[in-house]
């Protein structure tokens, strides 16, 4: 059904004076002869749970590149709209809410997700319906490796490209005697791979690995491990509040003053939850706001980026905030070139077309697997900011090509067949 057009007034009463204005969202006008009808995202996030904090800096993100696109006048002549659903953290939820969003609510194609088996999951039924999938946040190498397909892409990095980023920095700094406390679903098993085999061409070993359940609020069944195993690194592989709730363990501990701490990679959101003497250790860091390695030099879209953000929403953006934007800035772009919704022509004006975002240097969806292709850093934890910042806790030391990192294009067509039909 075709809405009527919406003049400022009629637009700011449906949607909330108030609440417009709180989040900084512009009134969208539709232009004269400009389609009414909304170019509708479904956007999946868990929005509560282990994973709520990440969920809506996601958010945050999306809702800023759909408003500039609004601010230039939509997509093809309609409003942006993003459709939201919480996929709880399952992946039974997340398929049904990713059913309801296509089939009932109409969405043209589906964004979002943090944990890598919602991940998969929801690129399963995407398929399924024939649906563009963009995973902004699940970082499983099975979304672009084994269980790809044509019509699901990832902005964020796979686990082989944070493990890569990382191990052989890691092993360099504090010895190849690892003990891991690893998530026990399809991330942290991918992750576990990935340094496995950073391992095996360096030559070390894995002296303990505890899985742990996703949700885990007490660690020390765990921990009490690590000092028979004599490693001489912890990697921490559990995010979010399980994150928050490792390390300040070990910092109860004493751990963290006996044993060097790291991991693939941690993110703002759980490191704002630890005290400061808990904030330890080396990370690999998927962007950071205020560093000229992962944003560039004199990046205008990055700068500008981080200034909105910050001025929005209180605080400064974070990588979450980044995967978001990115990911919407580039489906709409290519809705845009292309002048279509459709899924199959979309997919093809995205893979390997490179572009300069919000990070340093230029990017690509890659044509064989659609992984996202742009460096990885790596970070030492600043645990008390710096004067006049206190978010400011990263230090971030070396950057690394996403090519060195990434799986090559030999070995992922291996495993990785799109099924273009």
């Amino acid at each position: 059904m075709i809405r009527p057009v919406l003049n400022r007034r009629s637009f700011v009463t449906l949607a909330g004076a108030g609440t417009a204005a709180a989040l900084g969202i512009p009134a969208y006008l539709p232009r004269i002869g400009e389609a009414a009808d909304a170019l509708k995202i479904g956007l999946l996030e868990p929005y509560t749970g282990v994973y709520a904090g990440p969920a809506e800096n996601e958010t945050a993100g999306y809702q800023m590149a759909a408003d500039a696109w609004n601010k230039r006048g939509g997509v093809m002549g309609r409003k942006v709209e993003l459709v939201k659903e919480d996929e709880q953290n399952d992946p039974g939820v997340a398929a049904q809410k990713a059913r309801k969003l296509v089939n009932q609510d109409k969405v043209v194609a589906l964004c979002g997700t943090v944990s890598s088996g919602v991940s998969l999951s929801v690129a399963g039924v995407s398929n399924s319906l024939g649906t563009l999938f963009m995973d902004s946040g699940g970082h499983s190498d099975d979304v672009t490796g084994k269980s790809c397909h044509w019509n699901v892409f990832r902005t964020c990095h796979s686990t082989w490209m944070e493990t890569h980023a990382t191990g052989y920095s890691l092993a360099k700094r504090f010895g190849k005697r690892w003990f891991m406390i690893t998530p026990d679903y399809a991330y942290g098993h991918a992750l576990e791979t990935g340094f496995k085999d950073v391992l095996g061409r360096i030559g070390g070993e894995i002296v303990g690995n505890e899985l742990t359940p996703l949700g885990t609020t007490d660690f020390s069944s765990y921990l009490t491990k690590i000092d028979a195993a004599k490693p001489t690194l912890v990697l921490v592989l559990v995010q979010g509040d399980d994150y928050t709730n490792c390390l300040k363990q070990m910092n109860q501990f004493g751990l963290l003053k006996k044993y060097a701490v790291g991991g693939p990679q941690v993110e703002l959101e759980p490191l704002y939850g630890l005290p400061p003497e808990a904030r330890e250790g080396y990370w690999g860091v998927e962007w950071y706001y205020k560093s000229e390695k992962t944003l560039g030099k004199n990046n205008k879209l990055a700068t500008d980026f981080v200034a909105e953000s910050t001025k929005r929403f209180g605080k400064p953006p974070t990588a979450r905030n980044c995967f978001g934007y990115v990911t919407l800035d580039r489906l709409l772009t290519a809705m845009a070139e292309a002048k279509t919704t459709d899924p199959v022509k979309l997919a093809r004006a995205i893979e390997n077309v490179r572009f300069k975002s919000i990070f340093n240097g230029t990017a690509y969806y890659r044509k064989e697997d659609h992984q996202l292709m742009w460096p990885m850093w790596v970070a030492k934890i600043r645990p008390n900011g710096t004067p006049g910042d206190k978010f400011d806790l990263f230090d971030v030391t070396d950057i690394q090509a996403p090519e060195a990192v990434e799986q090559s294009i030999a070995d992922k067509e291996k495993v990785c067949k799109l099924g273009y039909t």
